[in-house]
């Protein structure tokens, strides 16, 4: 969904960057070069762009410790965005980008997708937001990433899934479970942990 996403907002002349985060030894190298590939897939329609690979392992296991399991997608998602804004401001971006349509996934509900953008200083763009899944998969097929995309590697998304994940979660509950979890030095960590690497058009 993140390549379509990236896609859809390139043929618009927007500049666009990959995020991508890694949990070791959940997660494996066959999953970052999975990213790497469509990134160099995308340089076809995006242009040069700037691909980040963040570690992400240390916000996952103490999500698992401190905060409640039906709370862990929408708090990883908070995390995210916090980590992808402080990215963000490195590279002079001025807004996120996300491949979430609604109702596709427990943590893709309107609820949901308020108390992750609450975090957010900047604005999130989601361009797939209307799309379901066959149109999302007919415009991957398009631009040619669905088959890499469809390789079986495990990604940070599925690390520590909950059983019964929250679809309509009320802000104050997530903002206080997010308190116990003391995350703020774990992010400023995982900012500076970020590996970049530049694809180029042609290579």
């Amino acid at each position: 969904d993140s390549p379509v996403a990236g896609y859809m907002m390139a043929k618009r002349g927007i500049r666009v960057s990959a995020i991508h985060f890694v949990s070791p030894p959940y997660t494996s190298d066959r999953a970052r070069l999975k990213v790497e590939q469509l990134c160099e897939k995308m340089t076809d329609y995006c242009g040069d762009m700037h691909f980040y690979c963040v570690p992400f392992t240390e916000i996952q296991e103490q999500l698992k410790r401190r905060c409640p399991e039906e709370f862990f997608t929408i708090l990883m998602r908070r995390m995210m965005m916090l980590i992808a804004q402080e990215i963000a401001k490195k590279e002079e971006a001025l807004a996120l980008i996300t491949g979430e349509s609604v109702g596709q996934v427990a943590s893709q509900t309107i609820q949901a997708m308020v108390c992750t953008d609450a975090v957010c200083k900047c604005p999130v763009f989601r361009p797939c937001i209307g799309m379901d899944k066959t149109e999302i998969i007919e415009i991957a097929r398009k631009i040619d990433t669905f088959d890499i995309s469809i390789q079986p590697y495990e990604d940070c998304c599925t690390v520590f899934t909950p059983r019964h994940p929250k679809i309509r979660p009320q802000l104050d509950a997530i903002e206080a479970a997010q308190e116990k979890g003391h995350f703020e030095e774990m992010i400023e960590r995982a900012v500076a942990g970020t590996e970049c690497k530049t694809f180029r058009v042609g290579q």
